[in-house]
């Protein structure tokens, strides 16, 4: 009998598997069929100890309620966060409030009759919903996602929609307007009317306005009374006599912070860059600021790509915290070590660490500088120090003219608020002996006033020729307030910006012109801030660092430069596309070197439209654009509208919309003949749609149609395909 060599066995194996493979083609190769979104295999009960069932819990915790807050920033989630609060004071209600991304919503139909759910629901971007609620919005507008009950129906469950947007972007609270229009389609019962709050405006007014009439059809249809809750405290705060020094949070934003650990660098972690470069982009001349800023992320692990935004941690200027601790009675013991429990850590987590100071959590922790809002000065009128300080602030709670006309067009900070009602001087600086002493429990301060947010910018810098250096273009916002009958007109100061021009003067060397003493009484000129940190953290040597994350972005330019693009970016709207063109350069110095200039011959045109005022005072980058022309051989056009310098024939001024359109037969030929893509980067209020209406008559005009018909078509297309990207904030 004849032994197979090892070759023959491989070559029988092989066309064993060949046949077997032919045989079953169909069930291996068959494409997949497409699953709505993964789900855990909890459809058969609510308990089993899954800690993503979200029913089991409300019915252990006895929760009559449970909130999804979908949240990019924080503020949904402050919002979710009053209405858990407002149910438990109103109608003694407990809820579940909850990151829809920790949840699987299978079992979404098994919600209790006598249950609600709540959705408050932010928009982000180009109408996309926030990065933690993806799968909700997608389990529920996908037809072929079955709850538990084998259908995609949740018919007769209750609930209610709070939405957060801009109504200065096209897709204004488009995900609570989706959630609440799929709910429907569901057979879901919306409890009173859907809330949208608009953040150009007020976000705090259209809240306040909205809860009232929902929380009315709340009682009926969910059977309720007002008045069985109470009015508890969501935090018990304590003083600490003996603490170790080292183990106290001073401003520190992580605990890897604290202990100097190594860790990765993020929006829970971020990392304090050294500032490596600072300047004055503006005219010495100009009235205004704007600064370039370069931090150091070498060795830090951060990485980072062209559009992307880098997120700054400020502080709180220091003039307001000395008048908060002033307006609290807190100036005397503002270095206490203090220790904050939560009640209800379901309801009510501690929002920054502890143990800490209260110093700390009014320099760095909470946002003390941003305008006081309504529903809080009802709250403290009761701890008033006067029967009169307390009628003021009552007055401004209930009467929404007043309210506008004094706090929010005057642009007036708790402590200000505090000040005023209690006849103190707004204008001077702060004192305990000049500023009255409200008795205002610190947990009540804690739990009503937001958490310090970071700022972000637009990265102006690609890591193709700077990986270990991010690039920050910031123009320094100053304004003047409305006068009013209370207060007079007053300069009103950003947080982040002036906190990174303080560090702009430090790094540079210079003394920061706070004080204005050629006026008559002197004026602070820009506000102090404590830039060297917790600890002195924040600074070694000369050098000062500045705590730093980066947030990814979908914000990037086409992978094949033969693509032609157009970039709208007037102001500071120019920074990502500084970055977009040196990405670009970096392409071309590759390319150059290995075929030379012809090998950009194929490469598609690079348009930027940009704007300012002067061409001799606030030309941004202005020396740069030549030289990024020079390496890119002709392929880059910088087409630029001086506001105040060149005018129409009428004399009305020229806008980047403006060019635009003279170039019209250029863009339209890029766009509809190049496959071009088009960004723009800006103010969202007015240049953003103007620029949008201009696009649409130039493609309207092309196509042989309208703005309105052909125009608009052709814009929609280029959104859909994702050639139309906005950077955009109002």
């Amino acid at each position: 009998m004849a032994i197979a060599s090892s070759s023959d066995i491989i070559v029988l194996a092989l066309g064993v598997v060949l046949a077997a493979a032919y045989l079953f083609r169909d069930q291996l190769f068959a494409p997949s069929k497409p699953k709505a979104v993964p789900v855990s295999s909890s459809k058969a009960g609510n308990g089993g100890g899954n800690p993503r069932d979200f029913v089991a819990k409300m019915k252990e915790g006895k929760k009559r309620l449970v909130i999804f807050y979908g949240s990019q920033t924080g503020t949904a989630e402050e919002y979710a966060i009053r209405l858990a609060k407002e149910a438990k004071q109103k109608f003694g209600l407990a809820s579940l409030v909850c990151d829809p991304e920790e949840y699987d919503f299978e079992n979404l139909d098994q919600v209790p009759e006598d249950c609600c759910v709540f959705f408050v629901m932010a928009t982000y971007g180009e109408g996309e919903p926030t990065d933690n609620a993806v799968t909700l919005c997608q389990n529920l507008s996908d037809d072929s996602f079955e709850f538990s009950n084998g259908e995609h129906k949740l018919p007769g469950l209750k609930y209610v929609v709070f939405g957060l947007g801009n109504k200065t972007y096209e897709h204004y609270n488009l995900i609570s307007r989706n959630v609440d229009a799929d709910l429907e389609k569901m057979g879901a019962v919306r409890i009173g009317t859907r809330g949208e709050g608009d953040d150009d405006k007020s976000m705090e007014e259209d809240y306040l306005e909205w809860k009232d009439g929902m929380w009315e059809e709340f009682a009926r249809v969910m059977n309720v009374e007002e008045g069985q809750g109470g009015d508890s405290p969501d935090f018990v705060v304590t003083e600490v006599n003996e603490h170790p020094p080292e183990k106290v949070y001073l401003g520190e934003l992580s605990a890897r912070a604290l202990t100097r650990s190594k860790g990765i660098h993020d929006a829970k972690n971020p990392y304090a860059a050294p500032i490596s470069v600072a300047r004055e982009l503006f005219a010495e001349h100009s009235d205004r600021n704007c600064i370039h800023v370069e931090v150091n992320t070498e060795g830090s692990g951060i990485t980072y790509q062209h559009g992307d935004h880098i997120g700054v941690w400020p502080s709180n200027a220091e003039v307001e915290v000395e008048r908060l601790l002033c307006a609290l009675g807190l100036h005397d013991k503002k270095d206490a070590v203090i220790n904050i429990e939560s009640l209800d850590p379901a309801l009510a987590k501690v929002p920054f660490p502890v143990p800490t100071t209260y110093v700390t959590v009014l320099r760095h922790y909470i946002d003390i500088s941003a305008v006081a809002g309504r529903q809080i000065l009802g709250v403290l009128s009761k701890f008033a120090p006067t029967p009169e300080a307390e009628a003021y602030l009552k007055n401004l709670n209930t009467n929404k003219e007043e309210y506008n006309a004094v706090v929010h067009n005057g642009c007036l900070k708790l402590g200000e608020v505090l000040q005023l009602a209690a006849g103190n001087d707004v204008h001077a600086a702060p004192t305990p002996e000049n500023t009255a002493a409200w008795k205002i429990p610190f947990d009540i301060v804690v739990s009503s006033i937001p958490r310090l947010q970071p700022r972000y910018y637009s990265i102006s810098s690609s890591p193709k020729l700077s990986p270990h250096s991010i690039h920050i273009t910031c123009v320094v916002l100053k304004y003047e307030s409305v006068e009013n009958h209370h207060v007079k007109t007053r300069w009103v100061y950003g947080t982040g910006s002036n906190f990174l021009l303080n560090l702009k003067f430090a790094a540079e060397g210079q003394e920061s012109p706070l004080v204005d003493s050629n006026e008559e009484p002197p004026k602070v000129y820009y506000p102090k801030y404590a830039i060297e940190g917790p600890r002195g953290a924040y600074k070694q040597d000369s050098i000062y660092k500045v705590p730093i994350h980066v947030r990814r972005s979908t914000f990037r330019l086409p992978t094949n430069p033969k693509s032609p693009v157009i970039m709208i970016g007037p102001g500071t709207g120019v920074a990502p596309f500084r970055g977009f063109v040196q990405e670009r350069v970096a392409m071309a110095r590759r390319t150059i070197e290995k075929n030379g200039p012809e090998g950009l011959a194929d490469w598609g045109s690079i348009r930027l439209y940009y704007g300012c005022r002067s061409s001799t005072v606030d030309f941004l980058y202005k020396d740069e654009w030549p030289e990024y022309a020079k390496e890119l051989h002709g392929k880059f056009t910088l087409r630029c509208a001086f506001s105040r310098e060149t005018f129409k024939a009428d004399g009305s001024k020229i806008y980047v919309q403006d060019l635009l359109w003279e170039d019209r037969e250029t863009v339209a030929d890029a766009i509809l003949n190049g496959k071009g893509y088009v960004y723009i980067c800006g103010d969202a209020r007015n240049m953003s749609k103007a620029v949008e209406e201009t696009l649409s008559r130039i493609l309207g005009e092309a196509k042989g149609g309208s703005a309105e018909v052909e125009g608009a078509a052709e814009l929609k297309l280029l959104k859909e395909r994702s050639r139309f990207l906005t950077d955009v904030w109002s």
